[in-house]
């Protein structure tokens, strides 16, 4: 349940920021990317599908809305540094952990079961 949380919490994040970014009045062909990237990443975050790959394109879009290499018009959640270091510590343990029992993947990929064999003694 704590991961689903988690995908909501930066899912939800991720829409907002792209929403802002693609109703911007001086909205730039590039910024239309980043906001559309943003917005398709964030709904994949917040169901769960292809989650270590929308977390990825996530990330990308939140460090490069942080450092500005991104033209973004309207900064709207992550305007501050703090907010990225949260945004990413989320993304980091959701990707290292998986997207959680209540994903499209656990539905489509199943659960991972790690079987550690019995060593053979000679």
């Amino acid at each position: 349940m704590s991961l689903l949380l988690l995908r909501a919490v930066i899912g939800v994040a991720i829409v907002v920021q792209g929403g802002s970014i693609l109703g911007a009045p001086d909205a730039t062909a590039a910024s239309w990317i980043v906001g559309l990237s943003a917005v398709a990443s964030g709904c994949m975050m917040l169901a769960g599908f292809l989650t270590p790959l929308a977390g990825i394109i996530v990330g990308l879009d939140v460090l490069g809305i942080a450092v500005s290499v991104l033209p973004v018009p309207a900064s709207v959640v992550f305007d501050s540094r703090p907010a990225v270091i949260f945004g990413l510590t989320i993304l980091l343990a959701i990707i290292g952990a998986g997207p959680g029992r209540f994903s499209v993947d656990a539905r489509m990929f199943g659960r991972r079961e790690i079987i550690i064999p019995l060593p053979h003694h000679s």
